[in-house]
């Protein structure tokens, strides 16, 4: 069977990532993947970075000089395999455990929700304007349903 490749780069020192939590942030991936009809071979690279490297992140690459939680990099990129590369996703592990906090449920549910957010980057989605912004929030509440995740409880 043709799997997808997922390569996760822990770049932070705020907070010990378990083995645990590297399967379940796999699981979100191939998952929403799945719902979304993107089949293997495909692959996805995630960086979870600090505070600092997210901002120099976005300052080069967008030009805007502030920390924020997520940055996606697509690529839609083929190799001679056939697997479709699709991207970057940095997630900001600060923000992950403020934004859980603030919100009121666990970190692992924002974790997951930056995830799929970020990951749906990635396929093309955006939100721009409202058109853009209401499908995209149609298709994570359908994607963090199918998980058994939602906004009160978390997984």
């Amino acid at each position: 069977m043709v799997e997808g490749r997922i390569y996760i780069d822990n770049r932070q020192n705020i907070r010990e990532i378990s083995n645990e939590t590297l399967e379940f942030l796999e699981d979100v991936i191939t998952k929403a993947l799945g719902i979304e009809g993107v089949f293997p071979p495909w692959e996805v690279s995630v960086s979870i970075v600090e505070p600092d490297e997210i901002r120099e992140i976005n300052h080069e690459f967008r030009g805007i000089d502030k920390i924020t939680d997520v940055l996606s990099f697509p690529l839609e990129e083929e190799l001679p395999d056939g697997t479709k590369v699709l991207g970057d996703i940095i997630i900001n592990m600060d923000r992950v455990m403020e934004q859980a906090k603030e919100f009121g449920h666990s970190e692992q549910r924002e974790l997951s929700y930056l995830t799929v957010h970020s990951l749906l980057h990635l396929l093309g989605y955006d939100h721009e304007d409202q058109k853009e912004r209401t499908l995209m929030r149609d298709r994570e509440k359908v994607i963090m349903e199918f998980l058994g995740i939602n906004r009160e409880e978390g997984p």
